[in-house]
C-alpha cells in the first residue's frame, strides 16, 4: 500500500516550501511597493503551483487529513484580515469575501481528498465553490493537484500535462497590462511564469532541509501583517 501511495516526484518538501514562500514574499512586496517592476510578480508565479504540489504530498503522507485541513482552515481565517489590510486597505468591506490563498488551498485539498475517497458530491461542491467564489486561481489549483495525484508514479506524463495546462497563457495576455511580457507585439499572459515551478516539482532534490511545520503556517499571516504595517507607516 505504501509503495502504491509513494510519489516519484520531488519529496524534498521543506526545501520546496522555502522556495515557495520566498517567491511569494517577492511577489507580494513587488505587488504593493514596486508595481512598476513586473519581475517580482513573475517570480511569484512559481509559489502557488509548488504549494499545490506540497498539499498533494501532504494528502498522501499525512496521518490525519482532518487535522491537516483544520490547520489550513484556522490559518486561512487568521490571515484574512491581514490579507485585506496588506492589499486592499482602502476597501476593507468590499474585500471581505475575496479570500486569501489559504482558503483556495483548503478547498482544493478538501476537494482532492473527496476525489480520492470517491465522495463525488463533496468533490462537485468543492469545484463549484472554487469556480464561483472569490478565490485566487479558482479551480486551477485543484486541476494541478489532480495531475500531481494521478501521475504520482508517472512523472514524465505529469510534467507533460502540467506544461500543457499553461499553454493557454500564450494567447491570454493584455498588451495594456505591464505584467504581461510582449514579444513581437504579442502579449503573453503573465501567469505563464508558473512553468518555472516545473523543475522544483519534477526533479528530485536532496537538501535534507528540515523546517518546523509551524514556520510555514505562521509565515503567511506574519508577512501579510508586516506588509500592512509598512504600508500604513509609509502611507502607500
Amino acid at each position: 500500500m505504501e509503495q502504491e501511495r509513494k510519489l516519484q516526484t520531488n519529496l524534498d518538501t521543506d526545501f520546496l516550501k522555502l522556495i515557495a514562500i520566498i517567491a511569494m514574499l517577492l511577489d507580494h512586496v513587488g505587488n504593493v511597493f514596486f508595481p512598476q517592476y513586473p519581475v517580482f510578480r513573475w517570480i511569484g508565479r512559481i509559489a502557488f503551483p509548488i504549494f499545490c504540489y506540497c498539499m498533494t504530498v501532504g494528502l498522501l503522507y499525512t496521518h490525519d487529513i482532518k487535522k491537516y485541513l483544520t490547520r489550513l482552515g484556522i490559518f486561512a481565517i487568521i490571515s484574512q484580515p491581514f490579507w485585506i489590510l496588506a492589499f486592499n486597505p482602502d476597501d476593507v468591506w468590499g474585500n471581505l469575501t475575496n479570500w486569501n490563498i489559504f482558503f483556495t488551498l483548503f478547498l482544493s485539498l478538501l476537494s482532492l481528498w473527496a476525489f480520492q475517497e470517491k465522495k463525488w458530491w463533496l468533490f462537485a461542491l468543492g469545484v463549484v465553490a472554487l469556480a464561483l467564489g472569490g478565490f485566487d486561481y479558482n479551480y486551477n489549483g485543484l486541476v494541478m493537484m489532480l495531475i500531481f495525484l494521478l501521475c504520482r508514479n508517472r512523472p514524465g506524463l505529469g510534467a507533460l500535462l502540467y506544461f500543457l495546462t499553461w499553454i493557454p497563457a500564450l494567447w491570454g495576455g493584455d498588451i495594456a497590462d505591464p505584467r504581461c511580457p510582449v514579444i513581437a507585439g504579442h502579449a503573453i499572459n503573465w501567469t505563464i511564469f508558473g512553468l518555472g515551478a516545473m523543475p522544483f516539482i519534477f526533479l528530485n532534490t536532496h537538501t535534507n532541509l528540515r523546517v518546523p511545520k509551524w514556520f510555514f503556517y505562521g509565515f503567511y499571516p506574519a508577512h501579510l501583517a508586516a506588509i500592512a504595517l509598512v504600508r500604513f507607516l509609509m502611507k502607500v
